[in-house]
């Protein structure tokens, strides 16, 4: 009985061993600033691919008949440009089977070439500078609105809702925040509001005192920036301090859980508007809390902004795999262009440009120093 026991727990793991070779590994980069001054969205967007893979992995998924175990490859790309790209050919060296990512337009629009030529699909879950999908890459897709549609919905809302007569501008010189501000810039003048200044900063700057003090002298009662949180909350710090006590907008770069730390007592109740680039509503909130609370309960800290369309991401990218029954980039691209994926954060579709079909805004305000929604937007 023994040697029989032995003979039949030796086949066991050799077969145990055998599928374990056979199961093929699909590796998921990940690209975003998990260090630098906005890490803290970095780290959400990393967590939100790492939660997404998991549970791929609990589920079992088969591609193609054959069992698969999905691997994250995380890159750091510190919200910079050059390394950025460093990150995109170690992904591409790394032959990777798709990427989730940038976080920012600036650095995703340089790393899009990259993947292209390579010939490996992107989907960045929080770029939203046209041009991103505008240079013909066949490889790059979004799940969120871009800068058009954000800015656009901004600055028609400064005028119509905020009721906005004299209203100025700053923007960090990135390809995002130049972007949104001039979307939003255009909406406003669209809609008859008075711009009465446009000044500049960077996304590594600390002391907005010349430029709010120059701002002061012209009286605006809505300051939109174009720019990130950790930028945003020093700001608004400072515009306290000079006793501007004007409505303050932006993009979905300030629009955080961490903006109300960030700024301090310097942050009124309704003083601060802003739009995330997505949004659900109805019967598709449920689909959202739930993630919200097992991404909480997973990782101990509460979504920033952008986990859940990273989340999707991972998702749509795997569900147009299966599809495919096929996990090699050339086989399985075609089939994530035709997507029609039902997310957390709503049905995934993409028009031939590759972004995505209707995308939603949500329009928030804060009181009491956290978040509170105002409204859906189409």
């Amino acid at each position: 009985m023994k040697m029989k026991f032995k003979v039949s727990a030796l086949a066991a793991l050799t077969l145990i061993s055998a599928g374990a070779i056979a199961q093929e590994v699909v590796k998921i980069g990940h690209v975003g600033p998990v260090s630098g001054a906005i890490a803290h969205l970095g780290k959400d967007n990393e967590s939100g691919a790492r939660l997404a893979i998991e549970e791929l992995n609990a589920k079992g998924i088969k591609i193609g008949g054959k069992a698969v175990k999905f691997e994250l490859i995380a890159e750091d790309d510190a919200a910079d440009p050059k390394q950025g790209t460093a990150a995109a050919q170690k992904l591409v060296d790394s032959k990777v089977n798709g990427v989730i990512g940038h976080l920012n337009s600036g650095t995703t629009i340089p790393a899009s070439k990259i993947y292209s030529d390579a010939g490996i699909p992107q989907v960045s879950p929080s770029a939203t500078n046209p041009k991103y999908t505008r240079n013909g890459y066949k490889t790059a897709f979004r799940v969120v609105a871009d800068d058009v549609h954000l800015g656009g919905t901004l600055g028609r809302y400064a005028v119509n809702t905020l009721k906005g007569k004299s209203i100025a501008v700053i923007d960090d010189r990135t390809a995002y925040g130049q972007g949104v501000a001039e979307e939003f810039e255009k909406a406003v003048k669209a809609a008859g509001g008075k711009l009465v200044g446009h000044e500049f900063t960077t996304d590594k700057a600390t002391d907005f005192m010349a430029i709010l003090t120059t701002l002061k002298a012209k009286k605006p009662d809505v300051v939109f920036f174009g720019g990130m949180d950790a930028v945003a909350g020093p700001m608004l710090r400072q515009m306290k301090a000079l006793g501007i006590n004007a409505k303050f907008m932006g993009g979905d770069g300030i629009c955080t859980a961490d903006l109300a730390k960030l700024a301090g007592d310097a942050m009124a109740d309704n003083q601060v508007y802003c739009a995330e680039a997505g949004g659900v509503e109805g019967a598709q909130k449920k689909g959202m809390d739930d993630f919200k609370a097992r991404f909480s309960k997973r990782f101990g800290y509460d979504v920033q902004i952008y986990a859940p369309y990273v989340y999707d991401a991972v998702n749509v990218m795997a569900d147009a795999m299966v599809r495919a029954g096929s996990a090699q980039p050339a086989k399985y691209l075609p089939e994530l262009a035709k997507s029609n994926y039902k997310g957390v954060t709503g049905t995934i579709a993409f028009d031939e440009k590759g972004d995505i079909k209707n995308g939603a805004l949500t329009m928030f305000t804060y009181k009491g120093g956290k978040r509170s929604e105002i409204a859906v937007v189409r």
